[in-house]
C-alpha cells in the first residue's frame, strides 16, 4: 500500500474515531451541532458581506457566475430543441 492511501486509511480511522468520541454523550454531541450552525451561519454573513463589497466595487460575485451558468445551459438547450426541430423540418438534399 502506498503512503498516500496508508496516510488516508489513517485520517479516515482518526475521524470516525473522533466522531463516535463526539457521538457518544449527547450533551456533547448537542455542543458540536450547535458549533456546527454557528459556524454555519458565519458563512452564509461572510458571504452576504463579500457579495455586497464586490457589487459595490463592480466585481462579479460567484453567485453571478453561477446563475449565468445557470442561463447559460438553459440557452444551450434551447439551441439544441431549435436546431432539432430545424433539422427535421428542413428536407433532405441528395
Amino acid at each position: 500500500m502506498g503512503m498516500r492511501k496508508t496516510l488516508q486509511k489513517q485520517a479516515f480511522e482518526l475521524s470516525r474515531r473522533t466522531m463516535e468520541f463526539l457521538q457518544a454523550d449527547e450533551k456533547r454531541a448537542q455542543a458540536v451541532a450547535e458549533a456546527l450552525g454557528t459556524v454555519q451561519r458565519g458563512k452564509r454573513a461572510l458571504d452576504r458581506s463579500q457579495e455586497e463589497v464586490m457589487h459595490a466595487l463592480q466585481v462579479a460575485s460567484k453567485s453571478d457566475f453561477k446563475d449565468l451558468g445557470k442561463a447559460l445551459s438553459g440557452l444551450k438547450r434551447r439551441a439544441r430543441e431549435l436546431d432539432e426541430r430545424l433539422s427535421a423540418a428542413m428536407p433532405k438534399r441528395d
